[in-house]
């Protein structure tokens, strides 16, 4: 997304852009659940919603913290969310793709395909220039090249822009496309319309792991998925198509999926470290954007409207540059990191800088010891046997002390409230 927004800002200025992909066709090769936050690419193409393909516009959030059987948890829904202009919508990435670089090519952007950016081209003083292609002949000349190649591109890390990003700061999350008639979907969340409900989940579905499992309703079909640090799966050994198994045949989703056809399976990479996994983000002749920048809000799983604003703050920055007759060295672009700073992307990221490493460091406690002890502590206050309301309560906390400790149990408090705030 991040890429197609920097190349509709600039193109629709009037610049001269062209985009590479190196799938078939854009998005072929793009994974994602996918909720699209409405306000941020309203800001890049206002009359959107007129033509593109969106799913169902959310009007339920569920969280789900679960043990092995149950699940508690909350939720929040709003008749408001029926706005004519919803805040909130699910898509299918391959779609929206397809739907988003059309709109680069109505702006006078080119779009080439089946192309990979291979190493970046530079002058005899080590600035970017360009880009060497796959394809035969001489390398692609460019004022600027915009780095939109998510989290795992290698064309950065290649010509030593950034370093490669840390296990513990990379989620893996596979994903599997469910289909069911849409009437179906529409009375299993209670829905109407194009309404839409997300489910999001933590607890023992990760396997001790820091992770989080997600369903999104879309029209005619259920995205489910789960992520999983790669640090933990690599430490555990435990296989993503495992724990999203687990996660599908969980008494609480399997009913939701009853009767659905599975027709797509994906794995991605996304970027969990936070503001302290930030690389450079601008240099000679170059800025790096979206995933491939590590801006993504894992606490509050956002990561689309962080792509496309950096994305359309990027192509605002080098179209400012460029009308005012100035060269992309590293000193102008710095115009880019500025206006990325004073933005919410990264505000909300300096907020939340302490909670990945909180999350990597107490997983075990928090996505597995917390839920069962939560879960457990539940059932008791809802089973009623004869036992006094006193004994139930002194039960659940004894069970807390017994599993991690008065001073544990403030620790775990304190750092979690220091990593929030």
């Amino acid at each position: 997304m991040s890429g197609n927004a920097a190349a509709y800002t600039m193109a629709s200025r009037g610049l001269k852009v062209l985009q590479l992909e190196r799938g078939e066709y854009p998005g072929s090769k793009n994974v994602q659940g996918a909720i699209l936050y409405a306000n941020m690419l309203e800001g890049i193409v206002p009359n959107f919603r007129d033509d593109a393909p969106l799913e169902r516009h959310l009007v339920e959030q569920r969280l789900w913290i679960m043990d092995d059987t149950s699940h508690s948890g909350m939720h929040y829904r709003s008749h408001d969310f029926n706005e004519q202009r919803a805040n909130r919508y699910t898509i299918v990435r391959v779609q929206f793709d397809k739907w988003f670089a059309g709109k680069v090519r109505e702006a006078g952007g080119t779009i080439l395909c089946e192309t990979t950016a291979t190493k970046l081209a530079r002058d005899c003083s080590g600035n970017v220039i360009g880009v060497h292609t796959d394809r035969a002949g001489r390398p692609i000349l460019a004022d600027v090249v915009v780095l939109a190649e998510g989290v795992n591109g290698v064309l950065g890390t290649r010509m030593g822009l950034r370093d490669m990003p840390k296990s513990q700061n990379v989620a893996l999350a596979v994903k599997e496309m469910h289909f069911l008639p849409e009437h179906v979907i529409a009375e299993r969340f209670g829905l109407t319309g194009d309404q839409g409900c997300v489910i999001e989940a933590l607890g023992t579905i990760s396997r001790g792991m820091a992770g989080l499992g997600f369903l999104y309703t879309n029209r005619d079909s259920i995205s489910l998925g789960i992520g999983c640090l790669v640090s933990g799966l690599a430490e555990s050994m435990e296989s993503p198509h495992t724990v999203l198994n687990g996660f599908k045949c969980h008494p609480s989703i399997k009913p939701l999926l009853a009767g659905s056809e599975v027709k797509e399976y994906a794995a991605h990479l996304i970027p969990e470290g936070g503001f302290r996994a930030i690389p450079e983000l601008h240099g000679e002749g170059w800025v790096v954007v979206g995933d491939a920048a590590q801006l993504n809000n894992a606490v509050h799983r956002e990561g689309s409207n962080l792509a496309m604003t950096s994305g359309q703050i990027a192509g605002e920055a080098i179209c400012t540059i460029k009308n005012q007759g100035r060269l992309m060295t590293k000193d102008n672009l710095s115009l880019y990191k500025s206006m990325l700073d004073k933005s919410f992307v990264i505000k909300d990221l300096i907020k939340h800088k302490d909670m990945p490493a909180l999350l990597h460091t107490n997983s075990q406690s928090l996505f597995s010891t917390y839920p069962k002890l939560l879960s457990q502590a539940a059932q008791s206050f809802v089973r009623v046997e004869g036992s006094t309301k006193i004994e139930k309560e002194k039960a659940a906390i004894d069970a807390f002390i017994k599993a991690r400790s008065r001073w544990g149990l403030v620790s775990d408090a304190v750092r979690i409230a220091r990593a929030w705030r």
